[in-house]
C-alpha cells in the first residue's frame, strides 16, 4: 500500500480563492517539480504553501512503510478552505465607515507515493497474466470515407437521387 500522508496551515493571511490559484499549478505534480513551481511562482501565498508541502513529505518520511525514496512522492490533493474573517472599519467620506474584510485561509497539502511499476505481461503477484475467457475487445469503427468506412459522400448523393428517381417513376 502506498504512503499517504499531509500537512495543514490554519489562518494564512490571504483569501482561500488567490491561494486555491497557487495550488493548482502543483496539483498532480511530483514533489520536486512542485518546489520548484512554487519557488517561482510569482504569489504571496506560494512561499506559505512551499511550507506546508515540506512538512507533508516530512510527514510521509516518518510513516511507517515508507520506501525512503523521496522522489517517488507526488502531490495527490491539495486545497484552500476558507478560515474566519477579520472584520474592520475604514472611514470613508461625508462621516460615514466601509467595511474591510480580512480573509484568511485554510492551506491543506497531502502526498501520496507512487505505486511500484510492474513488469507487462505479470500481475501484482508477480506471476504471468492469463487472459480471461470470452470475446475479444470490440473495437472502434472507422466512419468517414477518409477512413475507408462506406461510399464516399458524393457517391452517397447520387444514389439517393437515383432512389428517389425510381420511386418517382413506379408511382407514375
Amino acid at each position: 500500500m502506498a504512503v499517504q500522508a499531509h500537512a495543514t496551515a490554519k489562518y494564512i493571511r490571504t483569501s482561500a480563492q488567490k491561494a486555491g490559484l497557487v495550488l493548482d499549478l502543483i496539483r498532480g505534480r511530483d514533489v520536486n517539480t512542485a518546489l520548484a513551481t512554487l519557488k517561482f511562482a510569482r504569489k504571496g501565498v506560494a512561499r506559505d504553501i512551499e511550507k506546508v508541502l515540506r512538512s507533508a513529505i516530512a510527514n510521509a518520511t516518518q510513516k511507517e512503510g515508507f520506501g525512503g525514496d523521496v522522489e517517488r512522492l507526488f502531490v495527490n490533493a491539495c486545497y484552500a478552505n476558507q478560515g474566519p474573517s477579520q472584520k474592520r472599519i475604514r472611514p470613508a467620506p461625508m462621516g460615514r465607515a466601509f467595511r474591510v474584510v480580512k480573509r484568511t485561509a485554510h492551506l491543506t497539502v497531502q502526498v501520496s507515493e507512487k505505486p511500484s511499476k510492474i513488469a507487462p505481461g505479470t500481475d501484482a503477484e508477480g506471476g504471468a497474466k492469463r487472459r480471461t475467457r470470452g470475446a475479444a475487445p470490440k473495437r472502434a469503427a472507422k466512419t468517414g470515407a477518409k477512413a475507408g468506412g462506406g461510399r464516399p459522400a458524393a457517391a452517397k448523393k447520387t444514389t439517393a437521387t437515383k432512389k428517389t428517381k425510381a420511386a418517382k417513376a413506379a408511382t407514375e
